[in-house]
């Protein structure tokens, strides 16, 4: 992380700055619809580095048929049998569609690798097969972006806080979660050997800086539009018809029918 400090933004600044770069990932999801492209994003780093939340707001606004989230649980025991990158596959994008790996085929470089899900060996085949892999994506035209969140130890340490009082959030941290506080330099370690070995031309890793979440979310956004040569695509034109008359039709008595109680009466 930079030594620098930078001033935290003002909500209204990146309150509008977030609207109009989400404006322009709503013309980001029309051009790749009516081009066929296909964008996959890989949203890598530690736990509580704010990965999800940039997500969060990249879909906000976005049709949930083009844009997809694929957030994989951990592999079943036929998964585990197969070739390690076959579960991934079969999530990437078909012509006209985006989908955000929220953590990715990067598990075994990162958590399986620190915590001992996968052997020595399996390891070093994922580094070996992993840029293969994705030249060959590229290769075949998807327009692959990865991002590296990265955040201080006292600032995870801090996230984690807030997750563990917060009930709306709790749900966030899990004793794996936990467990990466005391295995910091081991992650650190993990990664920096993934970065040796995936960061390639074809492919090359971008690192965010997420202590502050406002400006990761902001930067990473701006960085995916600027990185992909999408232009403006004329929506189509569409009228609202006008109501055609009546033709006798009469609603069904109201006590027929089951209604939500409501709530807000008592409010």
């Amino acid at each position: 992380m930079s030594g620098k400090k930078t001033a935290k933004l003002t909500r209204e600044v990146y309150e509008k700055e977030l609207l109009r770069l989400q404006t322009e990932l709503v013309k980001l999801q029309e051009w790749v619809r009516a081009e066929g492209a296909r964008l996959v994003v890989v949203f890598e780093g530690r736990d509580a580095a704010g990965k999800g939340s940039t997500i969060k707001r990249v879909t906000e606004y976005l049709n949930p048929r083009v844009a997809r989230i694929a957030a994989l649980p951990k592999p079943t025991e036929r998964e585990r049998t197969q070739w390690y990158f076959q579960r991934y596959v079969e999530h990437l994008p078909a012509g006209g569609e985006i989908v955000l790996f929220d953590r990715s085929w990067y598990n075994r470089a990162g958590v399986e690798h620190v915590m001992g899900f996968c052997t020595q060996q399996e390891h070093q085949l994922f580094l070996r097969q992993c840029p293969i892999f994705e030249r060959m994506l590229v290769e075949d035209g998807i327009l692959l972006r990865k991002y590296w969140f990265s955040v201080s130890d006292s600032e995870q340490q801090e996230r984690f806080r807030r997750r563990l009082e917060d009930p709306l959030r709790r749900w966030k941290l899990s004793p794996m979660d936990l467990e990466s506080i005391t295995r910091w330099e081991a992650y650190s370690r993990a990664k920096d050997e993934m970065l040796v070995h995936t960061d390639i031309t074809e492919a090359p890793w971008y690192i965010v800086e997420s202590d502050d979440k406002r400006r990761a979310r902001l930067n990473t956004i701006a960085h995916l539009l600027d990185s992909v040569p999408y232009h403006e695509v004329p929506p189509q034109v569409l009228e609202l018809p006008q109501r055609p008359p009546s033709t006798g039709y009469e609603r069904p008595p109201r006590d027929l029918q089951t209604y939500v109680p409501d709530h807000t009466a008592g409010l």
